[in-house]
């Protein structure tokens, strides 16, 4: 299903049939059809532009998917810097906060398009509802483990740092890891994958085996994994070293991919050096307690 959104499907009406369905720019219809479908056995998976699906819709999608736990999957399209020329009318950087805020709602952000494929076919057999953000960024290395909801993927072990991400970001992060190496510094690499259920093991493993915790997301810096992350360690009595990087407080610059990651610190030499920046900054903190 879909509400005028073709652009990254355009082939599957010709394959699909009567199965396709596109309800015209109405995203509320889109997501009520979709829970009247799931009421009579079937397993819709509704696709739209992330920013309109998940907020002109969000009513419908708490009150006729969330509270009747309905197996409609819905598919948020360009979330994220993957926006990248629309300005803040059509950026989806608050989806996950309101998502994962629905009871019984989960979260999936594929690092790339094969692990979105992956993540798909999983999703589509769960009972349960599903948001899911779009991605068909081809990928930055090879997936070591295959997708499992609720286990985040180790996709390199480090001591000094433990990064976490999600989404389109993870690629960006892979390669910041490699230049934080050439100078010298660990890094643990987690691809989150899914934000509910999230891997608390993994968290808080990482709390515990490594000097700081960096968490990097496409989203605002309020309710998504970051807040995560203090949730998970907050509930486990758990102290974490954690650095946030994300979206404080504002939308961010329309540009093209490069130009985003660019002008907004997301690059990986800017993530790098970040990254290394807060833990010298954390180290020199800790010095100064302890003399």
């Amino acid at each position: 299903m879909t509400a005028e959104n073709r652009a990254a499907i355009r082939g599957l009406p010709g394959k699909l049939g009567a199965r396709f369905i596109d309800v015209g720019i109405a995203e509320q219809t889109l997501v009520g059809a979709a829970a009247g479908l799931a009421l009579r056995g079937r397993v819709p998976i509704a696709h739209s532009l992330a920013a309109f699906l998940t907020m002109r819709a969000f009513e419908f999608i708490r009150t006729d998917v969330g509270i009747a736990q309905l197996p409609v999957k819905l598919v948020g399209a360009v979330a994220g810097f993957l926006s990248e020329a629309n300005g803040p009318t059509h950026q989806a950087i608050e989806d996950v906060a309101l998502m994962r805020g629905i009871p019984g709602m989960n979260v999936c952000c594929p690092a790339d398009e094969a692990e979105m494929l992956d993540a798909i076919a999983v999703i589509a057999g769960d009972a349960a509802p599903w948001y899911m953000r779009f991605n068909n960024r081809q990928p930055a290395f090879r997936h070591s483990e295959p997708f499992v909801p609720g286990r985040a993927e180790v996709v390199t072990e480090g001591t000094d740092v433990a990064i976490l991400t999600y989404g389109c970001l993870t690629r960006e992060c892979y390669h910041a890891v490699e230049r934080l190496e050439h100078c010298g510094i660990s890094a643990r690499l987690l691809n989150m994958r899914t934000l509910e259920p999230i891997d608390e093991d993994a968290i808080l493993q990482a709390a515990r085996e490594t000097r700081l915790l960096v968490t990097v997301e496409d989203h605002f810096v309020t309710g998504g994994l970051a807040t995560i992350v203090a949730e998970v360690a907050a509930a486990h009595e758990v102290s974490v070293r954690l650095h946030p990087i994300a979206l404080q407080g504002r939308w961010f610059t329309p540009a093209m991919l490069p130009d985003v990651l660019q002008s907004e610190g997301f690059s990986p030499e800017q993530l790098a050096q970040r990254i290394a920046f807060s833990l010298s900054k954390r180290d020199n903190a800790r010095g100064r307690v302890h003399d």
